[in-house]
C-alpha cells in the first residue's frame, strides 16, 4: 500500500505538469507569435523610415562645388541649405583641413552661420580654401610662424634658391661696389641708416628703411619708393648666397602667395635676423 500510495504520488506530480504544460506550451506558442508580429512591425516601421529618408534626401537641392585648395580641385555635393558651417566639416573630410584652419572665400570670406542658398551659390561655384594643416594649437594664435616653419621646410626639399634661373642672372652680375659690409656669424640690431646698395630682381640698386614709429618698409628704387605696411607683409624668406654666405638673398612677401614676392640681393648677414623679426613683429623696441 506503502508503494501504491508513494507511486500514485509520483503519478500525481506527474500528471500535474502534464496539466499545466499545455497552458506554458499556449503561452510559449502565443509569446513567438506577439514577438514576430513585433518584430514585422519593427521591420515595417524601419523600412518605411528608411525610405523616407531616401525620399527626403532625393528632394534635398543640392548643389556641385568646385572647392581649389592647394592648388588642388575637389568636387563636392552638399545640399544647398546647409550652412557654411557645414560646408567646413565637409571640406575636412575632402581634405583633412580642420575647419578652425580653413578661410573658405566665395566672393569675400564665407559666413559660417548662413546657408549657401542665402549666400546666392550656385552649381559649378568655386570655392577657394586657404589653410595650413600643421596640427599644432600654437598654428591658429601664430599664423606667421607656421608659415615660416612650413617655408623652411619647403626650402630645404627644393634645389638651392641662389640657382634657380631667376636669381642666378641677379647674382652673376657679382657683389655691388657700394654695398654695406658683411659681418659672418654675428646678430645686430637694424642699423639706425638705411640698407643700401643692393639689387632687386631686375638688376636695378635697392635700399630698405625700416620707419618703425609708422610700423612701415619703405623699398626704395631709383624711380620710386613703395611704402608698405609691415603688417601687410605675410613672411620673409632668406638664405645665404652661395660662395658668399655672408650675404643673403631675401623675399618680403607682400601678397598671399610666393608669386607676389619681393626679392632683395646681398642683404648683410648680420641684420637677416633684425629684419625678420621687425617685418614678422617679433623684436620689442622699448
Amino acid at each position: 500500500l506503502g508503494m501504491q500510495g508513494s507511486e500514485e504520488v509520483i503519478m500525481e506530480t506527474e500528471a500535474k505538469p502534464k496539466e499545466v504544460e499545455p497552458l506554458c506550451e499556449n503561452v510559449e506558442k502565443g509569446d513567438p507569435g506577439n514577438v514576430s508580429h513585433t518584430d514585422g512591425g519593427l521591420a515595417t516601421t524601419q523600412d518605411s523610415s528608411i525610405s523616407n529618408g531616401d525620399g527626403a534626401d532625393d528632394k534635398q537641392e543640392m548643389v556641385d562645388l568646385k572647392i581649389i585648395w592647394n592648388k588642388i580641385k575637389y568636387d563636392l555635393k552638399i545640399p544647398i541649405d546647409s550652412t557654411g558651417a557645414k560646408l567646413k566639416e565637409r571640406i575636412h573630410s575632402l581634405t583633412g583641413l580642420p575647419p578652425a584652419m580653413q578661410k573658405v572665400m566665395y566672393k569675400g570670406l564665407l559666413p559660417e552661420d548662413k546657408t549657401l542658398r542665402e549666400i546666392k551659390i550656385t552649381n559649378g561655384a568655386k570655392i577657394m580654401v586657404v589653410g595650413s594643416t600643421i596640427n599644432d594649437v600654437l598654428a591658429v594664435n601664430t599664423p606667421k610662424e607656421v608659415i615660416q616653419q612650413e617655408v623652411k621646410a619647403e626650402e630645404n626639399k627644393k634645389e638651392p634658391l641662389c640657382r634657380q634661373k631667376q636669381h642666378r642672372k641677379v647674382l652673376d652680375k657679382g657683389k655691388p661696389d657700394d654695398i654695406m659690409p658683411a659681418v659672418k656669424g654675428t646678430k645686430e640690431r637694424l642699423p639706425t641708416v638705411p640698407l643700401s646698395g643692393m639689387y632687386n630682381k631686375s638688376g636695378g640698386k635697392v635700399r630698405l628703411t625700416f620707419k618703425l614709429e609708422q610700423d612701415q618698409l619703405w623699398i626704395g628704387t631709383k624711380e620710386r619708393t613703395e611704402k608698405v605696411p609691415m603688417g601687410s607683409i605675410k613672411n620673409v624668406v632668406t638664405e645665404p648666397i652661395e660662395g658668399h654666405e655672408d650675404y643673403h638673398m631675401m623675399a618680403f612677401q607682400l601678397g598671399p602667395t610666393e608669386a607676389s614676392q619681393y626679392w632683395v640681393y646681398w642683404v648683410p648677414a648680420q641684420f637677416v635676423d633684425a629684419i625678420k623679426d621687425t617685418v614678422l613683429g617679433k623684436w620689442q623696441y622699448f
